[in-house]
């Protein structure tokens, strides 16, 4: 790297100046050592061989002592603190500079791999106050793309920090407000996203959306023996286990070698570990006092959910899958396969599936779809589930959540609108899509697993 050939150059410079320094600092000690020595032996032999020396003895004593009577007192009068910041000549006060509002940023910007290059963007950037708090470099063959998250000072707009940029020889800049989840460095961001893949196969695709920013992720069946991996400027194409292609696309920002491989490890991670599905579980409360209890659903409970379909009637089923009912139970295996999204599952104390929601993850959003049997609708099933997925997608950094459903499905719009967040309704060939935007919800969702994980 350029900045490595800088660095260590300034380090060479400052061992030679830290010797010279040294060898300075020993020759006054040394000759602070002999003047001491000087003066001593001309005071004692005043004192030994002068008439006068008991009495230049106690004058001495008492204006040591009036010394530091007075410097007791001045102490006293005058207590020492940290000096305070200079007041301009117009006699205004100073902000100190922890004290002045200041924004983070996310800039990435490709810059020539000469030595220095690196150096004058900083430089261009320390001119205007800005703090580099993080730093991460994807070589390229001909360039490096250098991504920061900085800190700068609140007035300072998008224009004049890209100009900053361009003006220390960057070119392909591109800035976006960060915020603090921003500050975490990349080893730990991705261990700690591989560990949340390790866990549950649904994490996945919210991992390489955590990773990579504001990036639409789509998942196409079927389609990734044919399609082969790798990145094509804004597109990243990655095959998955079972055949299906998760395709990744950021039209503001190129993709890198390097992100493609972080998730082209990921991806492999997931192979490795195989369908897996977190065993977590908590109790409903129903108001007829039957035990209910929601989880995660696995690919073991398609009988049961099979047994669910043939109680439910052909309207809810037609609601629920917007197509023939006949069609209802080949969805299943696409619905509780956990890489896909996260499905919840309602049963009985008896083990018996009374209802089933499916949270899809789908390119910057994720849409939601709720089955609840006919003898147990109008009982508070919906709602409870609804917000259960609203508080995975929140926990999955996604803002908006969607239902698709028909004009005639008062239910379900009915139980949206219990998410206490802004709606937004639209209307295609008798298709009713309602987006939920949950990042401006006026009520706290609640903990989508409260009992034990």
């Amino acid at each position: 790297m350029a900045y490595t050939h800088d660095r260590v150059i300034d380090e060479r410079r400052a061992r030679r100046g830290g010797r010279g320094h040294r060898w300075r600092k020993e020759t006054v000690e040394l000759a602070a050592v002999f003047a001491a020595v000087a003066a001593a032996d001309l005071v004692a032999n005043i004192v030994v061989h002068g008439h006068d020396g008991p009495v230049l003895l106690v004058a001495s004593a008492a204006a040591m002592l009036a010394t530091a009577l007075f410097r007791g007192w001045l102490a006293h009068r005058h207590p020492h603190g940290p000096p305070g910041p200079a007041a301009p000549p117009g006699g205004a006060a100073v902000t100190p500079a922890d004290e002045e509002p200041t924004a983070l940023w996310r800039l990435r910007t490709s810059v020539s791999d000469a030595p220095g290059s690196l150096a004058r963007v900083c430089a261009a950037l320390a001119e205007l106050r800005v703090n580099i708090v993080s730093m991460q470099a994807h070589p390229l063959p001909d360039h490096t793309v250098d991504e920061f998250i900085v800190r700068a000072p609140g007035a300072l707009s998008r224009t004049e920090l890209a100009a900053a940029v361009a003006a220390g020889g960057g070119w392909d800049i591109w800035t976006d407000r960060a915020d603090a989840h921003e500050l975490v460095d990349v080893p730990r961001q991705v261990l700690a996203l591989a560990t949340r893949t390790a866990l549950d196969a649904a994490e996945l695709p919210v991992a390489l959306r955590q990773l990579f920013g504001r990036a639409a992720i789509r998942q196409y069946p079927g389609r990734g023996d044919s399609t082969p991996a790798g990145v094509e400027g804004h597109l990243m194409r990655l095959p998955l286990p079972g055949g299906d292609l998760l395709e990744l696309s950021r039209p503001h920002l190129p993709f890198t070698p390097t992100e493609f491989a972080r998730a082209r490890a990921l991806v492999e991670l997931d192979t490795v570990l195989g369908p897996r599905v977190p065993a977590v579980a908590a109790r409903i409360g129903h108001p007829d006092g039957a035990e209910l209890t929601v989880r995660r659903a696995t690919p073991e409970d398609k009988p049961a959910a099979l047994a669910m379909h043939a109680r439910c009637s052909a309207e809810s089923l037609r609601r629920r899958y917007h197509g023939p009912v006949k069609d209802a139970d080949r969805y299943l295996d696409h619905l509780l396969d956990p890489r896909h999204g996260q499905t919840l599952a309602v049963e009985t104390a008896h083990g018996r599936l009374v209802a089933l929601a499916h949270l899809m993850w789908d390119d910057e959003g994720a849409e939601i779809a709720l089955l609840v049997e006919d003898a147990w609708q109008r009982r508070g099933l919906g709602v409870d589930l609804v917000r259960r997925m609203a508080a995975l997608a929140l926990e999955a950094g996604v803002r908006t959540v969607y239902a698709v459903t028909t004009a005639a499905n008062t239910g379900l719009i009915s139980t949206m609108r219990r998410l206490s967040a802004p709606l937004d309704y639209q209307v295609e060939d008798g298709t009713l899509v309602i987006t939920a935007h949950l990042a401006e919800a006026t009520e706290k969702l609640p903990t989508p697993w409260p009992t034990t994980r």
